[in-house]
């Protein structure tokens, strides 16, 4: 990401004026899900300010000097319950969560990364999960087209056909947007355990993973490229992962 992440932590890093996680949580939002916890790491403190802040910016204000004192005239602001929470600097993703065990309690919860859309109706992603009665849901997906597809002539070695390999030819990755039950946790044992590594495997071998297929678009966050794509999407007015009219 360049010089993108040397002063703010990704899931800050904007696409079309606004955080990309801020198009994530809106995501969720459209499915009806609105309280969050956001496990924090690298510069945490910033998202902390951009969510302190948040009604301030966009809302219209009176502020009174003498007195000391701010109203908001009008308040726009989704409808947002956000758990700000530090899990260490260097905490890996499944000692993040582990972290997180007791804010998140005995029920269902959702999960995914900080940097990466999708056009997936969560609603279904849930009812996929409650369907199978496991403890885990992956959301696979096609991983991007990233590089040309070069049809070769073995001899000559002249280029005989050049095109961008469809995405659907991929296999399929991790896409995040997982859906667990607490059971996930007893896989975790700690600060330095990457949810994708043991994790994970373990509870695919136990037959408790299973994955909720999703043929549409999904893009992550990982280069300067990757973001100007997404901003195109969003300037267009056709974003995929816009499934509903997003909260200010």
């Amino acid at each position: 990401m360049g010089d993108e992440t040397l002063v703010r932590p990704k899931p800050l890093v904007e696409i079309g004026g606004q955080p990309i996680l801020w198009h994530v949580m809106n995501i969720y939002a459209a499915a009806g899900f609105s309280e969050f916890i956001i496990a924090l790491g690298y510069r945490g403190e910033m998202i902390k300010d951009y969510f302190v802040g948040f009604q301030s910016r966009v809302s219209d204000l009176t502020v009174d000097l003498k007195a000391g004192t701010i109203a908001f005239r009008e308040k726009r602001h989704p409808d947002w319950k956000i758990h700000l929470i530090d899990t260490g600097e260097s905490t890996k993703t499944g000692g993040r969560l582990k972290r997180l065990r007791e804010l998140i309690g005995d029920e269902t919860f959702l999960l995914t990364y900080g940097d990466g859309l999708a056009d997936i109706d969560i609603g279904r992603l849930v009812d996929f999960h409650r369907s199978h009665g496991r403890i885990a849901t992956v959301t696979a997906v096609r991983p991007p087209a990233r590089f040309g597809a070069l049809d070769i002539d073995a001899s000559s070695r002249c280029v005989l056909d050049f095109n961008e390999k469809p995405q659907a030819d991929a296999g399929w990755i991790n896409g995040g947007f997982f859906v667990f039950e607490p059971g996930v946790m007893s896989y975790i044992s700690g600060d330095e355990t990457a949810l994708e590594a043991e994790p994970l495997s373990h509870i695919a071998l136990a037959k408790q993973l299973f994955a909720y297929q999703l043929e549409g678009f999904w893009q992550p966050m990982d280069t300067l490229r990757e973001k100007l794509i997404l901003e195109r999407l969003w300037e267009s007015g056709n974003a995929p992962w816009r499934r509903a009219p997003a909260s200010i």
